[in-house]
């Protein structure tokens, strides 16, 4: 009998498909609620569930939640799932949502996912399968808010510091996917859940790759080590061969992120709006693209995406000007005597920004500003650079939901400890602005919100916004059912199937 259970488990590891993925850091909180670097958000997002999801179509329709309706403006009613396990064999139910939101608006925890739950009045358990969330007035993205994980109440309800508690490293949650080993600086490996409620995932293992170096993620995919990847556009055009086309499938979009230089406004020096509108004018952005993007990227217009009614198409990126530049740091009094010098901090977990700074760097030159790079690895950055916001300017990106919500980067009360406000910017009218929306549902009415404030952040200068980057993600034709949508590639990916390796 140990010999036979033996050899099935040897068949199975051996004729288990595997999907190999690469990631440029160690996740740092596996917690859906803390997750707030892009490696821990990306693999927590296999872990957990949310009540409700985007389609891949950007609808919004329900995930642990199989129904859901407002009985009023105010009053918003969840039905969920009584079909879902956790990954260890306990029953997922209402109470779990309850404690999920009762930890995150606690004040024992820093998690900048608290303010989308700002509005909620109350959440009440009616049954063991239905939630009744009451808001405190009507709000634009109450929906949207319970896209966040929810955590397992039976193994955390006693524990004494979530910010610190080994489940960070070793979740349990209810998604397509467990965590089957976390091995910081080399792998870390799910395998499907067999009880998952949409059905067991196709591929047997995810295995995510930590690896910091840009380049040797680009070799790896290369040799087909890789079979997810993104591509910078200098390798698209030019580092990739007919093999590589005859191996990859590629699909390109543009992303829904942005890159920027932030000024920490708490910095005498950047409160002058005639230095930052110095620097932005010294600026040639369409070179930056053209420089590092070829033809994959465009120049970034203001803080929301193209294509979302929040976008100000009236609103244009400045082009460079280096006369009224080198007039405008004069008049803030700086000269070739008094140069205006600061540092620009950023990290290579982006292989481009380093060369982005670089540029910037040159360009600044020209008016006489002395820039000095600090270059970073990831971790590094966030703990000592961005959280505590020691920097005097950081070159760094945000991804964007579909929906806007600007209160989480631009109000004032996000300039705090893990508020997402990291430069410090404040501005009474936008502040009353920002709040004033929040009570609006009529989606035209809210659009000519969000474009009057496009506007007024744009002028001000908070950042400097640079480019959009196209997404070129390359997929191994080994994995098969992958479809672009608008919401990406990855709405169906439970779907995919792949050869055994």
């Amino acid at each position: 009998m140990k010999q036979l259970i033996f050899f099935i488990f040897i068949c199975v590891n051996i004729f288990a498909s595997t999907l190999h993925l690469a990631t440029s850091t160690n996740p740092s909180r596996l917690n859906p609620i803390l997750a707030t670097d892009s490696s821990s958000s990306e693999i927590a997002g296999f872990l957990f569930n949310g009540l409700v999801k985007y389609d891949k179509d950007l609808n919004i329709v329900g995930d642990l939640a199989k129904e859901f309706y407002f009985e009023d403006n105010t009053t918003l009613i969840f039905k969920l799932r009584d079909d879902v396990t956790w990954h260890d064999g306990e029953r997922f139910s209402a109470k779990d949502v309850l404690f999920t939101y009762e930890s995150i608006i606690s004040p024992n925890i820093a998690t900048p996912y608290g303010a989308n739950f700002r509005f909620v009045k109350d959440v009440e358990v009616l049954d063991d399968f239905t939630l009744k969330v009451t808001y405190k007035h009507p709000y634009f993205k109450s929906l949207e808010t319970w896209m966040m994980g929810i955590l397992p109440e039976h193994l955390l309800k006693d524990e004494q510091n979530l910010m610190s508690s080994k489940f960070n490293s070793a979740p349990i949650g209810t998604g397509a996917y467990k965590l089957e080993r976390l091995e910081h600086s080399k792998d870390i490996i799910l395998s499907a859940y067999d009880n998952y409620f949409e059905g067991r995932a196709k591929i047997d293992k995810i295995s995510f790759h930590v690896i910091a170096d840009p380049m040797t993620r680009f070799l790896m995919l290369k040799s087909g080590l890789l079979d997810v990847g993104s591509i910078e556009p200098m390798q698209y055009e030019r580092q990739l061969d007919k093999v590589f086309f005859e191996k990859f499938d590629i699909f390109e979009d543009v992303s829904h992120s942005y890159t920027y230089l932030g000024f920490n406004l708490r910095d005498e020096k950047f409160k002058d709006a005639r230095v930052r509108e110095a620097l932005s004018l010294a600026i040639d952005r369409d070179e930056l693209v053209k420089i590092l993007f070829f033809k994959h990227a465009t120049v970034c217009n203001g803080p929301f995406l193209p294509s979302t009614k929040a976008f100000n198409e009236d609103v244009k990126s400045p082009k460079q000007n280096i006369q009224k530049a080198k007039q405008l740091i004069r008049d803030a009094g700086y000269d070739e005597k008094n140069r205006f010098r600061f540092e620009i901090a950023t990290s290579n977990s982006s292989p481009l920004r380093p060369y982005a700074a670089q540029i910037i760097q040159h360009q600044l030159k020209q008016i006489g500003v002395e820039v000095s790079l600090r270059v970073m690895e990831w971790q590094a950055f966030l703990n000592t650079v961005v959280f505590p916001k020691k920097f005097e300017t950081v070159l760094l990106g945000w991804g964007l939901s579909y929906t806007p919500d600007p209160y989480i980067f631009w109000h004032s009360d996000n300039d705090k400890k893990g508020g997402f406000n990291l430069v410090g910017y404040k501005n009474q009218k936008l502040d009353t602005m920002i709040e004033d929306s929040q009570y609006i549902i009529e989606q035209e009415k809210l659009a000519t919100m969000w474009q009057e404030m496009f506007k007024m952040i744009v002028d001000d200068n908070p950042y400097l916004f640079l480019y959009i980057p196209n997404a070129i993600t390359t997929v191994s034709k080994d994995i098969k059912n992958v479809k672009l949508s608008k919401s990406g590639i990855w709405h169906n990916y439970t779907e995919w199937e792949k050869s055994s390796d």
